[in-house]
């Protein structure tokens, strides 16, 4: 899982400008790195009782990976630290070698939202907030954090939401793709405008658990199915934003797909405005096609991305998309990492290199100072 030979020679992106990464995972070095920022109460809490995920396994995840951290042998620093936890290592590994001027962190582990104790899954937000700073925004700017909620509690996630809003430390909002509901469900429109009004944009990595199979069937027999079930709930996601009218309600709402690849988009959209236009009585809130929606509010990020036979196929499925709504990200430092220099499987022009690597998160994520230097 560490190394891919392309069957093929794959064209170098020459890019002679920063890079977006918007996808850069972090992690503790130990727990107490995260648990310092908790009241005495969650941290005796997290000391006794620990996390009560809705899932069987605690250690990790549902299906065990046989790669440790889900990421890349080198990628382990010097010092035995995990992958993703020693900043130094980062800068050299990632921000200088390929020139990152910026890039969006998204904390998986752990993850507050997947707690079945709503009070201390949104103390366990506010501490990973916390460190996200402490140990990486404040010392290294380039790296913007993700506001991460537990959306099962929108109290607290509006609270969290407010905190943050104005810091130019944080980027998105990060919420688990995976609920307890569907996304576009009333339940959680409180916390998608808050989103909004405070002037984020929503970042929805694949995968979180919240107690259910990742398949209608059941769960999986093997990984490479369950890795696969990402693109299924990326789009029970968007199906669901659309139909139950969250874009209609918020119309300035901006999602960030991530890790889910985007092949699919066009069918599922293609899909949708059929249906829609045979049963459009029973959704009179939805007053355009579901395509108009999602080229609208969606954005999604590179990695890892579709690599259809022919590579004109895979330049339709971009400009179908657009390309101001595709998103370089590298997925640092997991097994899956894509090198920016060889990334993308076909020849880009330089305008279409600056909006992919750069431009296109710039004006997503309102980072006008890093466009002014």
């Amino acid at each position: 899982m560490n190394v891919e030979v392309a069957r093929e020679p794959r064209p170098v992106q020459e890019t002679r400008f920063g890079i977006v990464d918007c996808d850069i995972h972090p992690l503790p070095r130990k727990p107490e790195d995260i648990t310092q920022f908790m009241s005495e109460r969650w941290r005796k809490h997290a000391a006794e009782y620990g996390n009560f995920f809705r899932q069987p396994f605690f250690a990790t995840t549902p299906y065990p990976r046989s790669q440790p951290y889900l990421s890349r042998r080198d990628a382990f620093p010097p010092n035995g630290a995990p992958p993703g936890s020693d900043l130094d290592f980062m800068r050299a590994q990632l921000l200088d070698a390929y020139g990152v001027e910026c890039g969006m962190m998204q904390v998986l582990f752990p993850n507050g939202g997947d707690q079945r104790n709503l009070e201390y899954g949104a103390a366990l937000c506010h501490a990973i907030n916390e460190w996200q700073l402490a140990y990486f925004s404040d010392p290294e700017p380039r790296l913007k954090a993700s506001c991460v909620v537990t959306q099962e509690d929108p109290t607290a996630a509006i609270k969290e939401i407010e905190l943050r809003a104005g810091d130019r430390r944080f980027g998105q909002v990060f919420i688990s793709p995976r609920t307890l509901e569907p996304l576009g469900r009333r339940r959680y429109r409180p916390v998608l405008e808050a989103v909004t009004a405070n002037g984020f944009a929503v970042g929805l990595h694949s995968f979180g658990y919240n107690g259910h199979a990742t398949q209608p069937g059941g769960p999986p027999s093997y990984y490479v199915e369950e890795h696969h079930s990402n693109v299924q709930s990326a789009q029970a996601l968007i199906t669901s934003l659309v139909m139950e009218g969250a874009f209609e309600d918020i119309p300035n709402l901006r999602v960030v797909i991530i890790e889910a690849g985007f092949g699919w988009a066009p069918m599922l959209a293609w899909r949708l405005d059929k249906l829609w236009a045979r049963m459009r009585s029973e959704v009179p809130h939805v007053k355009r096609r579901p395509s108009e929606y999602i080229r609208e509010h969606v954005w999604f990020t590179t990695q890892p991305m579709e690599e259809p036979e022919r590579a004109g196929d895979l330049r339709r499925i971009f400009e179908w998309i657009g390309w101001e709504r595709i998103l370089f990200a590298t997925d640092y430092p997991h097994w899956d990492f894509d090198d920016p220099r060889t990334a993308i499987p076909i020849r880009l022009s330089e305008q279409e290199r600056r909006m992919v690597f750069r431009d296109n998160a710039v004006a997503l994520y309102g980072l006008q100072e890093m466009a002014a230097a």
